[in-house]
């Protein structure tokens, strides 16, 4: 469980999530207002659950995660309105790699590592899925741990209390197949590739 920052409620992980995305992928954009924000948080694409959070939802998420050192409101020379960021990356000490991964699972929940190195792209270009593996223990192996795998093959965040219990991942653990895990992540790589592959032949009629 996360003690540096508290147990974080879903709203919080979703406002964090959504100032991470936007400061990683788009960063034109950041930071943000609150209307703004308000309506990376209620996106229906890339969001799991889909939400449809009110403006005083989103100022009371931005307050509590402020609270707690998570996250900064920008005023002054160069913004003509309140604008807000995070300071996660500053608060617990992580990088780019880790924050991308972390972004996924707060908007997206459970994911594989053939869904988190392509659910990342536009936020870090990892190399190959065995550096998101790499980065997932790295985060699992914290004195805090900030991640822990889930069961068929997916990872989740500890920032609320959604991760599974610790039976259910002794259970997870015990039923892998490390030969079955190996194919699966193959196969999952190459899919990856397919889609970049096509992504970059439909450029080319754009």
């Amino acid at each position: 469980m996360l003690t540096e920052v508290d147990q974080l409620h879903p709203v919080e992980v979703r406002v964090l999530g959504a100032l991470l995305e936007k400061d990683l992928a788009t960063p034109e954009y950041y930071p943000l207002t609150a209307n703004a924000l308000q309506n990376a948080c209620n996106q229906k694409s890339s969001r799991e659950p889909v939400v449809n959070y009110d403006e005083p939802t989103v100022q009371h998420g931005l307050q509590l995660l402020q609270n707690k050192g998570l996250a900064i409101r920008i005023t002054g020379a160069g913004h003509r309105v309140e604008k807000w960021g995070h300071r996660l990356g500053e608060k617990l000490n992580l990088g780019r790699r880790e924050l991308s991964l972390l972004c996924v699972l707060m908007l997206r929940g459970a994911q594989t590592v053939g869904e988190l190195r392509g659910r990342t792209e536009r936020m870090h270009d990892f190399a190959d899925m065995e550096e998101v593996e790499h980065v997932l223990k790295s985060l699992a192996d914290r004195d805090e741990p900030l991640v822990v795998p889930a069961a068929r093959g997916r990872w989740v965040q500890l920032f609320s209390d959604a991760a599974p219990e610790p039976e259910e991942r002794e259970v997870a653990a015990a039923q892998t197949n490390p030969s079955l895990e190996r194919r699966v992540a193959d196969l999952e790589r190459e899919v990856a590739e397919i889609r970049q592959q096509l992504d970059q032949f439909k450029k080319q009629f754009e």
